[in-house]
């Protein structure tokens, strides 16, 4: 077992982001990837222009790779959100527009795991009303991905880099994923494990494999400290995710780190063969 064993993706919303965002399906291709993973693009529009939205697709099958997830809308990201769905208002508002929108365009490239930032908690607003707002809110969401085939997938952030955010644990993340499942019925809201997340947590990794690993839809990585590339830190993830496929994991694996100051198409050389 090994990385040359895994089925690896890369995000395009943190790689290769110096290219513009239509150029980058190419060169995740270029580099031997045959899937890819977006946060929602765009950021200020959770129901950009359909122009906007066919480019993306034709970017997408011209490159020849696969979209395995997308995020709803999430508001300012990378920036200072992290998430909308628990934000009364006008975040909430915007979310909910874009659950068609998303869940369309997912549908349109076969993609069948869409993911849903919890948000940040709001000064002034009672925890509790923003709970009951998120999971009305994750309930609509789940629906909207069971009508294209997909699981919802629910994750946990990480509490050092995300304070406001109440969902920075595996347990925490997977209550929320047990709420939803009762609420809907559906069974499709899966635990989106992000291995760098949960280190940054201070989690026992290889408890939290074994416990939730069943629950789990997506898997993301990156190394820690420094959320770069795998053997940049100090995270032995070769072996998690050996752990990983030898308990039943056979998903892709997302690869969600920094490149630093070298261009994306070099941050790869960790791998036996990319792709």
């Amino acid at each position: 077992m090994g990385y040359s064993d895994q089925r690896f993706n890369v995000n395009l919303s943190i790689l290769f982001t110096e290219l513009p965002l239509l150029e980058r399906p190419a060169a995740a291709a270029a580099a031997g990837f045959t899937a890819v993973e977006l946060w929602w693009p765009w950021v200020d529009a959770p129901t950009p222009e359909q122009s906007e939205l066919d480019a993306l697709r034709a970017a997408i099958t011209d490159a020849g790779v696969q979209l395995v997830g997308l995020n709803f809308y999430a508001g300012q990201l990378p920036g200072p959100d992290r998430g909308a769905l628990s934000i009364p208002g006008e975040e909430s508002e915007k979310f909910r527009a874009n659950l068609a929108v998303a869940a369309d365009f997912a549908e349109s490239l076969g993609c069948k795991a869409l993911n849903a930032l919890y948000g940040n908690r709001v000064e002034g607003v009672d925890p509790a009303v923003q709970d009951e707002l998120a999971l009305e809110n994750l309930a609509l969401a789940a629906r909207e991905a069971d009508r294209v085939g997909a699981i919802l997938l629910i994750e946990a952030l990480n509490k050092p880099e995300s304070p406001l955010c109440p969902i920075v644990s595996a347990p925490a993340a997977v209550a929320v994923v047990d709420q939803v499942n009762a609420l809907t019925g559906l069974g499709n809201a899966k635990f989106l494990m992000d291995l760098y997340h949960l280190s940054m947590n201070g989690e026992d990794l290889p408890a939290v494999i074994e416990q939730y690993v069943a629950q789990t839809g997506h898997v993301q990585i990156a190394d820690n400290p420094g959320r770069g590339a795998p053997g940049t830190g100090s995270l032995p993830l070769e072996e998690l995710l050996d752990q990983l496929r030898k308990a039943g994991y056979e998903g892709y694996v997302g690869l969600e780190y920094k490149a630093g100051d070298r261009p994306s198409a070099e941050a790869f050389g960790w791998l036996p063969a990319a792709g």
